[in-house]
């Protein structure tokens, strides 16, 4: 069971996140902002962080950035779940140092297995 960090600031996405997290047997952490999700990465060192990229205070690029630029959280693995779709936006998240990049909607297998594949597993059936 792998301990996964999910930063959004939408309350239904965190909850549906969470769910599909939940189901495939894992533990969900939630941060409800970027600077929140900096944060809860460097205070619990999750095993895996899905980072929304429109949100206030911090946007979820500055918050990738910052955690795969920092020391203590380097290591985790950031995949990037957004509604920005144009490929520049992919290309700006891969280049702050996410692994991965998502577009809501998105449906529960994409997800399943993007976080397998993270998380050096299979996807759950």
């Amino acid at each position: 069971m792998a301990r996964i960090l999910i930063v959004d600031d939408s309350p239904s996405q965190l909850m549906g996140i969470r769910r599909i997290v939940e189901k495939l047997g894992h533990d969900a952490l939630t941060a409800e902002d970027g600077a929140a999700g900096v944060e809860a990465a460097k205070r619990e060192i999750p095993d895996l962080i899905l980072m929304d990229v429109v949100m206030p205070n911090l946007n979820g690029f500055q918050a990738t950035r910052s955690i795969t630029r920092e020391p203590s959280t380097k290591h985790i693995p950031v995949i990037l779940v957004t509604t920005k779709d144009q490929d520049t936006d992919r290309m700006w998240g891969l280049r702050q140092g996410a692994k991965a990049y998502i577009t809501k909607p998105f449906s529960e297998t994409e997800l399943s297995e993007l976080i397998a594949q993270y998380l050096g597993g299979a996807p759950a059936a």
